[in-house]
């Protein structure tokens, strides 16, 4: 018989967790996912679009048993583009051009779904609410209690490791630093993503491609005076846009960063996308069924990503602004990079492993997440380190180079052996 494979607890079912899972089976180790929601997505959740970089498609296409699944399920984002609007005139120039982006575009439940679906079966316990852990005396395991949300039972879970995938609100972090607060950004951002099966041939569909010719292949960014917005194309006919608007912290309640808009929210929102964007833009906005208000954190860099047995990763690790299209980019390599450690390392010299990872990982994402921030606020036109604020209609063609994606710190992606 062989030797008894290592035991790794991860908290959290979203990407971050299933892309721990397979860096962890690939490594020699088991994994047990702890996920609250009762089932993996079904029918058509409105979830929303990311980006994947070279890094990551490689990551996943590694882990899954046919990387054909991942390909048909994406699209070539194979050009960045920065634009201006002129909203009093309705109309667009460009500001920079990347073609050599290189990226692919997914829809989170599909990518989801391909990495659910290449684990074992029972990977994931679906349903269990995690609670608390405690780390042995002797820091050679660690224990999990969860609630099941179908009986109210609490049943414990053990491991070698303890994996913190819980986001960005993570419970497990604020047990380490509870002192933590995520730091608002200044603006919220409106998310949809329009389904036009059927509707190929309408004149708001051709009218867009028009507005936009290169949709299926561009990741478009459209800068207004202090807004900007982001589209582009998913698979299966959908067009996938965000709109960052500026404004005072929303109340919300629960630990939820999403807000569910109302009706009167949704047709204010209508109103204003019709005086700052194109018109093509702005009906399909105004077409996108149950459209949906982020509200967007980040943090400053944390100090360290483990404590004895017990590591974080994805937006637990270093909640961050999308502008990067960093954070499921970072998930993804943060579980090869966790996994390759671990390989590397062995149980037996576990802080080994985790002090590895944390040495090769937290000074990338630290540079991330600041640059994301600093990419952000440019963009809506806010003050950056003392900075006069970024006016898309007069910058000249060298400061709009700093809109770029691939002015993200490690963009090609730090050298190393995953």
């Amino acid at each position: 018989m062989g030797a008894k494979k290592p035991v790794a607890v991860v908290v959290g079912g979203s990407i971050a967790g299933l892309s721990c899972a397979h860096a962890l089976i690939s490594a020699g180790w088991r994994a047990t996912v702890i996920e609250k929601t009762a089932g993996p997505p079904s029918g058509s959740p409105t979830g929303a679009g990311l980006g994947l970089d070279p890094q990551s498609l490689r990551l996943v296409s590694r882990w899954i048993s046919d990387p054909n699944f991942l390909h048909a399920a994406t699209v070539p984002l194979s050009i960045d583009v920065n634009r201006v609007t002129d909203s009093n005139r309705k109309i667009s120039r460009t500001l920079t051009r990347d073609e050599g982006f290189n990226f692919r575009a997914a829809h989170w439940a599909d990518l989801h779904s391909i990495l659910l679906q290449g684990l074992p079966p029972g990977t994931v316990v679906w349903g269990h609410q995690f609670l608390s852990f405690d780390v042995s005396n002797d820091k050679s395991f660690v224990v999990t209690k969860s609630r099941v949300l179908l009986t109210d039972e609490v049943v414990e879970i053990a491991g070698d490791l303890l994996v913190a995938a819980d986001g960005c609100l993570s419970s497990i972090r604020r047990h380490f630093l509870p002192n933590f607060k995520l730091r608002y950004s200044g603006y919220t951002a409106w998310r949809g993503i329009l389904d036009f099966t059927g509707k190929e041939s309408s004149d708001i569909i051709l009218g867009v491609r028009r507005a936009y010719p290169e949709l299926g292949d561009c990741l478009y960014f459209d800068l207004a005076t202090g807004t900007h917005c982001v589209l582009y194309e998913l698979k299966c006919k959908r067009l996938n846009w965000i709109w960052y608007v500026n404004g005072p912290e929303p109340e919300h309640k629960g630990s939820s960063v999403t807000i569910k808009a109302s009706n009167d929210m949704i047709q204010k929102m209508h109103e204003e996308a019709e005086k700052v964007w194109v018109p093509e833009l702005s009906r399909i906005m105004k077409e996108t069924d149950e459209p949906f208000v982020n509200i967007i954190y980040d943090s400053d860099p944390l100090p360290r990503l483990y404590w004895d047995n017990v590591v974080l990763i994805g937006d637990a690790a270093h909640p961050t602004t999308p502008h990067g299209l960093r954070s499921t980019n970072m998930s993804i390599q943060d579980a090869g990079i966790l996994g390759y450690c671990l390989e590397k390392w062995g149980l037996e010299h576990l802080s080994m492993a985790l002090e590895e990872f944390q040495t090769t990982r937290l000074p990338v994402v630290s540079k991330q997440v600041l640059h994301s921030r600093k990419l952000g606020r440019l963009k809506q036109g806010l003050v950056v380190d003392g900075q006069e604020t970024f006016d898309p209609m007069t910058a000249t063609p060298e400061d709009c180079l700093q809109l770029q994606q691939r002015r993200v710190p490690y963009f090609e992606g730090k050298p190393c052996t995953v």
